[in-house]
């Protein structure tokens, strides 16, 4: 019993130093690192079927009782048994593939102990799938991890030779041979199989601890690329900034080649194929164009999906870069063979494109950031401009001697309006109760030129009252509503100010009933300072409200300009989320 079982520990040692050798092997590697699909537990049921086989063949013969150290194994005669390890293989595909790997491997395996015939051929063809199984099942116990460990596979892989020695005593005969022969192999088997499979597993949790520390080393070079990238990444996806980028990633990623693109054209290519592909070409990939409608990383492993055709670029990993949610462009990392790719650069490629994306949108989130800072001062010092200041100071001083308490009261609400400028320009939001104050403090001040001639009223239920929106709003429309709509009018001029909130979206209307806006000028007014031929005024507060409402909402919350049929012009933009700010506002309160 002794030597057998030290003639099984040099067959399984010679085994073992085969497969550590195979796993040093980058396409084995791959294969282990892969997830389980279809094609690829069909990978699994092979090789582990194949571990399977070799460890027949490292097996010993046993002939009445006597040990054969033969190297080489024959197909077996009637009379003749195999002490083996290839239920080592069938039961390592079991806890990594499952079950299906498992009977897939315990098959093959089985099979081949069948065909080897001999005493056990028939136990050895029933162990094997039966093996594979209950492997599989076990492995289920044990999902969190992604290779058990040795001291748990040392326990169940003795379950294994245990199956095969009661399944020799069921259907081998006579039972006397069965029963002597399971006593002379039992000890052996169940020791150099436990262990063989500890040590396997071994071998395996090396393997991608190997794997987990190349992806930490890659997700650092890939912290450091981006890093060095974002100056360039400041500048938007340009040429220039697309060169620069390029050639750093061909020198930090050691490829074939780089591109970048943007969404129709190629921006810059560094490496082979550089000569050949000229700066603004447009993207004719396939799968590049696949990679912009999906947002998903392409991988080309056929030369024809390969933008530009050059004959030594056979595999390349496509990368989208998005800015603020829509794919701005491509990073294309070309390889010049398709075994290149490997599990490591698809996870590099991955984190580089989420880096380069999230920097991306960063930078253009800080330039409209810097926009919309000037557009607010520019705000600021369009309310309190000369003129306004001027007239207000005037009538002020016209009222002193005739009204000292008018001019008191104008004194001080130009005072609040003032303070309340300066206060709510340093908040991103305010509640429509404080923007109603800061209005009412400017028709307030208008009040002493315009007397009773403009009426304001306002429609809108009481909780809305602390629904958040930009500050320094609904002001500048007020006011273009009195400069423009209702200029001419000596009596009667209403300005209507509605708020609603529908399906959680705040839906705010301004209208007069004035002259309207003259059709050349309601197209360009919101989009751009307007020259206008009354010299009246030139948009600019409109403007700097649609910029901002745009800038904080999106394209949805722009300003909606419109003449009335019955006379004067309407203002009109949405803000949504309106109830969890609500919500928010009032527990701040609280």
């Amino acid at each position: 019993m002794e030597a057998l079982a030290l003639l099984l520990f040099e067959r399984m040692g010679i085994l073992l130093i085969v497969t550590f050798i195979l796993t040093r092997i980058p396409i084995v590697r791959q294969l282990l690192d892969r997830k389980m699909s279809v094609m690829n537990t069909i990978y699994f049921i092979c090789l582990f079927g194949l571990f399977g086989i070799l460890g027949t063949y490292a097996g010993v013969v046993i002939e009445e009782g006597v040990i054969s150290s033969s190297f080489w194994i024959f197909p077996l005669q009637a009379d003749q048994a195999l002490a083996h390890s290839a239920l080592v293989g069938v039961v390592i595909g079991g806890l990594m593939g499952g079950p299906l790997v498992g009977i897939g491997a315990g098959l093959i395996t089985g099979s081949h102990l069948y065909m080897m015939s001999g005493f056990t051929g028939l136990a050895g063809g029933i162990a094997a799938p039966l093996t594979g199984l209950l492997a599989g099942g076990v492995a289920r116990f044990f999902l969190q991890e992604r290779v058990i460990s040795p001291a748990k596979a040392i326990f169940i892989g003795m379950f294994a030779p245990i199956v095969q020695m009661g399944i020799i005593l069921i259907v081998s005969t006579p039972p006397e041979k069965a029963i002597e022969l399971v006593d002379l192999i039992g000890i052996p088997m169940v020791l150099t199989n436990s262990i063989s499979i500890a040590i396997f597993t071994t071998m395996l949790r090396v393997v991608f601890r190997e794997e987990e520390r190349a992806v930490a080393y890659e997700t650092q070079r890939a912290l450091h690329i981006a890093e060095a990238a974002l100056p360039h990444l400041k500048q938007g996806l340009t040429y220039q900034s697309a060169d620069a980028i390029a050639r750093l990633l061909l020198r930090e990623l050691k490829t074939a080649a780089v591109a970048v693109t943007d969404s129709e054209n190629i921006l810059a290519h560094a490496g082979l194929g550089d000569r050949i592909l000229i700066p603004g070409e447009p993207i004719r990939s396939e799968l590049s164009r696949q990679a912009i409608g999906t947002g998903k990383l392409q991988i080309a492993i056929n030369h024809e999906d390969i933008q530009p055709n050059h004959r030594l670029l056979r595999a390349a990993i496509i990368v989208p870069i998005k800015q603020a949610g829509h794919v701005a462009g491509l990073i294309k990392l070309y390889f010049k063979k398709t075994q290149e790719i490997r599990s490591v650069e698809i996870v590099l490629a991955e984190g580089l494109g989420k880096l380069l994306s999230y920097q991306l949108s960063v930078a253009m989130h800080e330039s409209m950031e810097a926009l919309m800072k000037e557009s607010e001062l520019r705000i600021l010092q369009s309310q309190i401009n000369p003129h306004f200041l001027f007239n207000t100071l005037n009538s002020i001083i016209s009222l002193i001697r005739i009204e000292p308490d008018m001019a008191r009261h104008i004194t001080m609400q130009l005072s609040t309006f003032m303070r309340l400028n300066i206060k709510l320009m340093a908040s991103q939001r305010i509640s429509i109760q404080q923007e109603m104050m800061h209005l009412s403090s400017y028709l307030e001040i208008i009040q002493i030129r315009f007397k009773d001639q403009i009426t304001m009223e306002v429609q809108m239920e009481p909780d809305l009252l602390i629904a958040m929106i930009p500050p320094v709003t609904l002001q500048p429309l007020v006011e273009n509503c009195i400069k423009h709509g209702l200029k001419d009018r000596n009596h009667g001029g209403r300005i209507r100010i509605e708020v609603l909130n529908h399906e959680d979206t705040l839906q705010i209307s301004i209208e007069d009933n004035g002259s309207g806006i003259p059709p050349e000028l309601i197209e360009q007014l919101g989009k751009g300072p307007v020259n206008s031929s009354e010299g009246n005024g030139n948009g600019i507060g409109v403007y700097n409200v649609n910029q901002r409402l745009i800038g904080l909402f999106g394209e949805e919350s722009r300003l909606f300009i419109e003449n009335n049929v019955n006379g004067g012009c309407r203002f009109s933009f949405n803000i949504p989320g309106t109830s969890s700010e609500r919500r928010g506002y009032a527990d701040e309160t609280h």
